[in-house]
């Protein structure tokens, strides 16, 4: 039994395709008869289609009508929810991001709601297809990328992990031929900051210099563009609503702890004080800084860089949902183009299955058993990287001695 999870050989090719195919087929079937079953824009469960979109919808609808900081008003954006969907009563969908990102959402707001969100989830899903059939060529991969359940999550919740993942993949993929193009996309990720905590510390630890100068430069000129459109009162109702955002949802885990994939979560979730989660989290911070530091100063191979990075952004954000997790997937995709040269480490095959499952028992596994499948599997992967960069160091070293 072990000797099958060591070495699993039956993760083979035509296996992948099955169950990724099958997966892909549930996803369309499920969102088909989410639609279909739905009254307006309203689904069977009397929640908006998509919701977490409904905050970008009406945070848009706000900016158009020229009240952008009113979106950073729960009453004010709650009023628009209502009327949007015409009840007394649905789930509330709070709006959290910069300005940045009022944007895209008054772009979207001018659209009917229900097209819009399919909109919004198809162009970004499509942006991440594209990337991951950069990161690789081969069929069956890229049904294990799409198969994967952190899809549907996210396309259903009409949320932006697709686009995080294009932009962020996409600058790993570009940053070495095309440094300066890499650098607006990872500063066009400036709309979900939590994400780039490590990155100006692998950029400069990697001396990809011209990068960083292009990344600050973008949200500089971004940022700058907002204040021009919405006000600096936008912005600075924006920083105010990130108290609140800290108070009711990470440290009181309002939308529940078994939502949230973080240590910090996890902590609270088993009982931990907030300073506890806090220490335990800062803790994890700077050991993962510390390391994916020591990654982009050496001369492992790139792949491995790029995947460290994506998966230390995952660890070191306190503020984490299932819909994230798609990241994972083009984290995976540069591992995986590493070992098909190199070789696969025991129970690497094993483990990166169960990644690929994780997504789907998150959720459950926290609610029941209390236990953080989502952020246990990120770490695993976070330490297999290493390992298996620490052993390309050694190998390079003996190389250079012979």
């Amino acid at each position: 039994m072990l000797s099958r999870l060591r070495f699993a050989t039956w993760v083979d090719a035509a296996r992948i395709r099955r169950i990724s195919i099958i997966s892909i087929a549930i996803a369309v079937i499920a969102t088909i008869a989410l639609i279909a079953t739905s009254e307006g824009a309203l689904d069977v469960f009397g929640r908006p289609l998509g919701t977490d979109f409904s905050s970008f919808y009406s945070a848009g609808q706000l900016a158009l009508e020229g009240r952008p900081a009113d979106a950073y008003q729960p009453s004010e954006q709650s009023k628009i929810q209502l009327a949007l969907f015409e009840a007394d009563e649905i789930p509330f969908y709070v709006w959290h991001y910069p300005p940045l990102f009022l944007v895209v959402a008054a772009g979207l707001a001018a659209l009917p709601y229900a097209f819009s969100w399919f909109v919004w989830a198809s162009v970004t899903l499509v942006s991440y297809i594209a990337v991951v059939q950069r990161l690789f060529r081969k069929d069956t991969v890229i049904l294990a990328a799409i198969g994967f359940p952190a899809i549907l999550i996210n396309f259903l919740h009409g949320q932006n992990g697709f686009l995080i993942a294009a932009l962020f993949a996409g600058a790993l993929l570009c940053m070495r031929s095309k440094p300066l193009l890499a650098g607006v996309l990872i500063g066009l990720m400036a709309f979900k900051p939590q994400f780039g905590v490590l990155i100006p510390f692998a950029l400069l630890a990697g001396g990809f210099y011209r990068t960083f100068a292009a990344a600050t430069l973008t949200v500089l000129l971004t940022c700058a563009a907002t204040v021009l459109l919405f006000g600096e009162h936008t912005w600075l109702a924006f920083f105010e609503s990130t108290l609140a955002t800290r108070d009711q949802v990470l440290e009181r885990g309002g939308a529940g702890w078994h939502k949230m994939q973080s240590l910090f979560s996890a902590v609270r979730m088993w009982g931990g004080s907030i300073l506890v989660a806090y220490i335990a989290h800062a803790v994890l911070i700077v050991s993962v800084l510390l390391a994916t530091i020591w990654a982009w100063r050496s001369r492992i191979d790139y792949n491995l860089k790029a995947a460290i990075l994506m998966v230390g952004a995952l660890l070191a954000s306190p503020y984490i949902y299932d819909y994230d997790l798609v990241l994972l997937a083009p984290a995976a995709l540069f591992l995986i183009r590493y070992s098909l040269q190199n070789g696969f480490a025991p129970y690497e095959q094993f483990g990166l299955a169960f990644v690929w499952l994780v997504p789907i028992l998150a959720r459950p596994s926290a609610l029941v058993l209390f236990v953080p499948l989502a952020f246990l599997s990120t770490l695993w992967l976070f330490v297999l990287l290493l390992q298996k960069s620490r052993l390309h160091m050694r190998q390079s070293q003996v190389e250079a001695i012979a």
